[in-house]
């Protein structure tokens, strides 16, 4: 790749990620790939940037091997662009920048796993309506899974800091975080619901950043009977754009929202902010009926 930069410590981690990615399209052309925006007219029209602007960009990226070109059709030969594991290694990147612009930028700084309902951050989950999941495929302690059901008209998808076996290991100072506490509630709220939601043609997951050993030990207690998945590697957090926090140095926590998406993987319904557990689950019971009857 051709050096854009001459740092002046040529030791220094950041002057040398940045010769990669410091450029103001660079980033957000990863962030549309993450999302599953990978065709260079798709990115264009997505981006608003120039052709020529793009075509460089695209180049340096798959010279710096972040991305790289799939053929998706023949007779012309057209290419899209995934991310290579070096550019999924960015991801991290993109929720930490997004988590500074939510709560430095967008807001006061405060630490919060919620958000006013009127604020940007939550008018950015609302309008995930309408827009499309990109095929991935989340860990979880039966391996790896597609966090949208193949088998069920409609997926819940209910998105939630962390819940744990012991009280011993939730992070320090949890309960002081506004919105962190109740995640056993959601989960246990949609197992004593579980019944109506499968009625209504609808599979529940639920979706955290933590370990799968975590996840299944809370699982196993309570009884769940749906499987919880694990977005600590943030796919689709960064396919989506969902908002996160970080609490007690536990690295990343999403926060509290619920997704309703069909078996085309379009989202029909996005809740968030959410602030009544059980009333968020009687609303996510709904948004299924509706999408259903729709």
């Amino acid at each position: 790749m051709t050096r854009r930069t001459t740092p002046t410590d040529p030791h220094c981690a950041i002057a040398s990620a940045l010769d990669v990615v410091g450029d103001w399209w660079t980033l957000l052309i990863v962030r549309d790939t993450a999302r599953g925006v990978r065709r260079f007219d798709a990115l264009q029209r997505e981006l608003g940037v120039s052709r020529k602007v793009l075509a460089e960009r695209l180049k340096l990226l798959v010279e710096a091997d972040v991305l790289r070109r799939e053929p998706y059709q023949s007779g012309p030969v057209r290419y899209e662009y995934v991310l290579t594991p070096r550019g999924r290694a960015l991801l991290p990147v993109l929720i930490a920048l997004q988590d500074w612009g939510d709560g430095w930028v967008l807001g006061d700084g405060t630490t919060t796993a919620t958000a006013d309902p009127a604020s940007q951050e939550a008018r950015r989950v609302r309008a995930l309506v309408g827009t499309r999941v990109p095929e991935l495929r989340l860990a979880g302690a039966g391996g790896p899974a597609d966090p949208v059901a193949a088998d069920m008209p409609l997926t819940v998808l209910y998105c939630f800091p962390g819940a744990f076996a012991r009280p011993e290991s939730y992070p320090p100072g949890w309960s002081a975080v506004p919105g962190a506490p109740g995640c056993t509630l959601e989960s246990c709220t949609y197992r004593d619901r579980l019944a109506g939601f499968t009625a209504a043609g609808a599979r529940v997951h639920g979706v955290s950043t933590q370990r799968t050993d975590e996840q299944a030990e809370f699982a196993a207690k309570e009884k769940l009977g749906f499987p919880l998945l694990s977005d600590a590697d943030l796919q689709l957090s960064a396919a989506l754009r969902l908002p996160t926090f970080h609490a007690g140095g536990s690295g990343v926590r999403l926060k509290r929202l619920t997704l309703v998406v069909d078996a085309e993987r379009m989202v029909r319904a996005a809740l968030y902010p959410v602030t009544d557990i059980e009333r968020s689950v009687d609303a996510a019971l709904a948004a299924v009926r509706e999408a259903a009857g729709a």
